[in-house]
């Protein structure tokens, strides 16, 4: 047991989670009191871990603290926060013997910060010492961070911030739970005599948007989940026909659905996709291999993958993303290697490489958190890093290029995800999501909404004073009360959209 103790909230968060990083079994309690002497201490019992005590029974130590004293001469509190930070990371990196390659970062945008940097017109070499001097970020992320970065700007020089949009459509249904999932999702057989209810909410909620947004550039559709293509063909063709109808498609630059799962995929389905113009999909395998998929949940085989590939490409569709996933349980670099020579002779247009995050609800944490066997983190993450590689050199030899990244919590080794494309096919809406540049009107059951305003505002809800040019608005996560609830989520966007 590891207990946090600070005198002030704001530094509760990061702290937790650079312990986490390097401790991710350890269990984690913490509290805040304003009249404790110490800044922020930390206390643990006997753990491997982090240092070797010569007693029987647990003992309890501080092994990390800081004094108010430490920071008093840094005015601005983000910086307060930066040098804390860093004095953990190391504290931690000197007991455990570890290092991460993206340091003491804890965001999942790290590109965003670099992009602001390069339009501020900074060089290379003073984002690579800022990177590392900050966060102690290695050499070798802070580069990917701006190759991706410049990819991801020429990108979004195309597009309007002030006048246009994204629209997200949100299907939350999936065929079954995959075992390392924790996103809101409802099996489809559960749920199928209410399928067209879902549909007409969705229709009047999407209604409401292209009304208020008529005035606007809608810039990118992307249909996610879930899994979209849980809805049958004619469900598919009702909401694709009625975005047709009701919204302007004069400067859409990109139309996605992940269609992802491909035993909910049918030809039918892939017919009315591209009926409706759309021109990027994703077929997603996350391994290609058939014991994993029998153990994380997934009712489709590798062959599945292979002929629903081959039949959206005779079909016509020639920007077709796949996601894999580095990490899966049983899997080690042998079995990313031959994943990657089937996905190699697949040649999609874009890959999306994840790094497997153990997340909070998910069966597979539960799981091991259940097992009386311990996880060898350090061995997990010498694994991750060569997978993580051999994905890289991979998506190269087929002529793709990485265009976006976004960190998760939890990632053995503190890792990324990377997606990787040919030139012409980078995914704009997967960059916006990240850079949160242009906002992002969500519809759906679970679906946020993000608007960027043009000037900063006083926080919702903040207690600290703390501005903010984002808003976010929620749509409730669960189907039946969206259903029941569909005036309220309107209502809900017509407070912030475009006022």
């Amino acid at each position: 047991m590891i207990r946090i103790s600070c005198k002030n909230e704001r530094f509760t968060y990061d702290m937790y989670h650079i312990v986490k990083s390097f401790l991710p079994d350890a269990e984690i309690s913490q509290k805040v009191d304003p009249e404790q002497e110490l800044l922020i201490e930390m206390t643990a019992e006997e753990e491997p871990d982090l240092e070797e005590q010569a007693c029987d029974k647990k003992v309890r130590w501080t092994f990390f603290h800081c004094r108010e004293a430490e920071i008093a001469d840094i005015s601005e509190k983000r910086e307060q926060k930066r040098y804390i930070n860093k004095k953990l990371y190391r504290t931690l990196v000197k007991k455990t013997g570890e290092e991460h390659a993206w340091g003491n970062m804890t965001g999942v945008r790290p590109t965003k910060m670099i992009m602001e940097r390069l339009e501020e017109g900074s060089s290379e070499e003073e984002i690579i010492r800022y990177m590392h001097d900050t966060y102690v970020v290695s050499e070798k992320k802070a580069m990917l961070g701006i190759e991706i970065a410049k990819r991801e700007k020429a990108q979004l020089d195309k597009l309007d911030y002030e006048n246009g949009y994204s629209l997200y459509i949100g299907i939350p249904f999936c065929p079954t739970t995959c075992s390392y999932c924790s996103f809101t999702s409802y099996p489809v057989a559960k749920w199928q005599n209410r399928m067209d209810e879902y549909v007409d909410a969705l229709l009047k909620e999407l209604a409401f948007i292209a009304e208020v947004s008529k005035e606007k550039h809608l810039n990118a559709i992307y249909m996610g989940g879930g899994t979209p293509t849980t809805l049958s063909a004619q469900q598919m063709d009702r909401v694709l026909s009625f975005l047709e109808e009701h919204f302007s498609f004069e400067h859409l630059k990109e139309y996605t659905i992940e269609a992802g799962r491909p035993d909910s995929i049918t030809e039918d389905k892939l017919r009315v996709i591209r009926k409706y113009g759309v021109g990027r999909i994703s077929i997603n395998p996350q391994t290609m291999q058939q014991k994993t998929l029998d153990v994380i949940g997934r009712r489709h085989t590798v062959e599945d993958v292979v002929r629903i590939f081959h039949l959206a490409r005779e079909l016509g569709f020639d920007n077709i993303n796949m996601d894999l996933i580095a990490g899966l349980p049983g899997e080690h670099p042998e079995e990313m290697e031959d994943t990657l020579r089937q996905i190699k002779e697949l040649a999609p247009d874009s890959l999306t490489v994840h790094a497997l995050a153990m997340k909070h609800g998910s069966r597979l944490t539960r799981e091991r958190a259940a097992s009386a066997e311990k996880q060898n983190y350090k061995q997990m993450a010498r694994e991750l890093e060569e997978m993580i590689d051999m994905a890289r050199k991979a998506a190269g030899e087929i002529g793709l290029y990485p265009y976006y990244l976004y960190r998760q919590k939890n990632i053995a080794g503190n890792f990324e995800n990377v997606g990787y494309a040919k030139v012409d096919k980078a995914g704009i809406y997967n960059i916006l999501i990240m850079e949160e540049k242009q906002s992002i009107v969500a519809a759906g059951a679970g679906a946020s909404t993000k608007v960027v305003l043009p000037y900063e505002i006083p926080a919702p809800g903040s207690k600290n004073g703390r501005m903010t040019n984002l808003i976010r608005i929620e749509n409730v996560r669960d189907v039946g009360e969206y259903i029941s609830r569909i005036d309220e989520m309107i209502e809900r966007k017509g407070e912030w959209l475009w006022h």
